[in-house]
């Protein structure tokens, strides 16, 4: 093994030590903390770290130039829990009278439920749910009260709306957050896609609040779907997604019937796949303890052997971060396979091959990505 190989190692295994067994940080020396500083930092970990020192009382026996990066990483998620929270009651105020479901999602959905999950995480913008029939509704409703649309190109704008899940994003004029506006939980042309109905027959309400949020399992779900089917090539932020995965199923895990329900509800909304490699890999890089009889009913979705070995080889390289100062190909090439992949089952093939020769040409032309394109200009590509 060469000496990058081994830093390399080294590195995801101070991760993923950390994630497990947080109890042990204290004793760490201080090269190894900042080489998990630096990874933590990259993967949008280190709120995570700091939380969980925190819950064991144990930041104040960590070096101190560590516990004051780890304090500064909590300061920062504090104030985006605090900024999304209140962009989600400005979006409530602004939606009073329309008769719609508002469902939250991911970070705000984890932190509107006080779930472990929203310990140390990190988000960057406003991710809502809400029915297809009421989506003209409550994107007019929102730009008559302050926010605004995105500047893109015709063809994204109808990209959006015809083909994906959501609708462009939208702005707040004076506090610049982003908000999603989601109808489903994936494109409408992808393999995996169903009928979103049942998510909101089965949303849980929130104590003070209009929003609500998905019921366990299709949190979860949600969850892995991120992790596994968004076109998303950035180094390491996957591992967020599963530490997600990881803290949702220890969480909901203790509720009565949610093992049993897990795999009959994936089965439902045709999510087998996804179900299986989450499981898979939670267990294997976050050490997170299944009941044997969910893995033996989830393994009826296990890919054919061959595409299992590959998954089982890419997966790791693709969402462990790695050594900052020693980056290796193989992990390049596994994330951009796992991204060509995710856009494989996004769309299909005929629709995937028109988007990436549009997308291509607008690289040629050296077109920003958010720069508006005329009718004229749109009808010479």
């Amino acid at each position: 093994m060469t000496e990058s190989a081994r830093q390399r190692e080294r590195a995801n295994a101070l991760l993923l030590v950390a994630l497990r067994t947080p109890e042990s940080l204290p004793g760490l020396p201080p090269t190894d903390w900042d080489l998990l500083l630096r990874v933590a930092r990259r993967t949008r970990l280190l709120g995570r770290l700091e939380a969980q020192l925190a819950v064991l009382g144990a930041l104040d026996a960590v070096p101190e130039r560590a516990a004051n990066h780890l304090r500064s990483a909590r300061n920062l998620v504090q104030h985006r829990h605090t900024l999304l929270t209140w962009e989600l009651n400005r979006v409530l105020w602004a939606l009073e009278g329309l008769d719609v479901p508002i469902v939250a999602l991911k970070g705000v959905a984890y932190v509107l439920a006080d779930l472990p999950a929203a310990s140390g995480r990190f988000f960057a913008d406003l991710d809502l749910l809400v029915p297809h029939a009421d989506i003209e509704a409550v994107e007019s409703r929102l730009l008559e009260r302050g926010w605004i649309k995105l500047p893109i190109s015709p063809y994204d704008d109808r990209y959006y709306r015809v083909w994906m899940h959501e609708i462009p994003p939208l702005r707040h004029r004076e506090r610049e957050n982003e908000i999603d506006i989601h109808h489903r939980i994936l494109p409408r042309t992808s393999r995996f896609d169903f009928d979103p109905a049942p998510l909101f027959e089965r949303t849980r309400p929130v104590a003070g609040s209009r929003a609500r949020v998905l019921g366990a399992h299709d949190m979860v779900l949600h969850a892995l779907v991120h992790l596994l089917l968004e076109g998303d090539p950035q180094e390491g932020l996957r591992l967020r997604d599963l530490v997600d995965v990881a803290d949702l199923l220890r969480h909901f895990g203790h509720e009565p019937g949610f093992w049993d329900g897990l795999v009959p509800r994936a089965e439902q909304l045709g999510l087998g796949r996804p179900l299986y490699y989450g499981l898979r890999f939670a267990r294997r890089l976050l050490a997170l303890e299944v009941p044997d009889s969910v893995l033996l009913a989830a393994s009826r979705w296990a890919p054919p052997w061959l595409v299992g070995v590959l998954m089982d080889r890419l997966l790791p390289l693709a969402i462990l971060p790695g050594h900052p100062d020693h980056p290796t190909r193989r992990a390049a090439l596994a994330r951009w396979l796992l991204y060509a992949r995710a856009h494989w089952v996004r769309m299909p093939p005929w629709l995937l091959v028109r988007h990436l020769v549009y997308k291509g040409w607008l690289r040629v032309r050296g077109v920003p990505k958010r720069v508006v394109l005329g009718p004229e200009e749109l009808k010479r590509m």
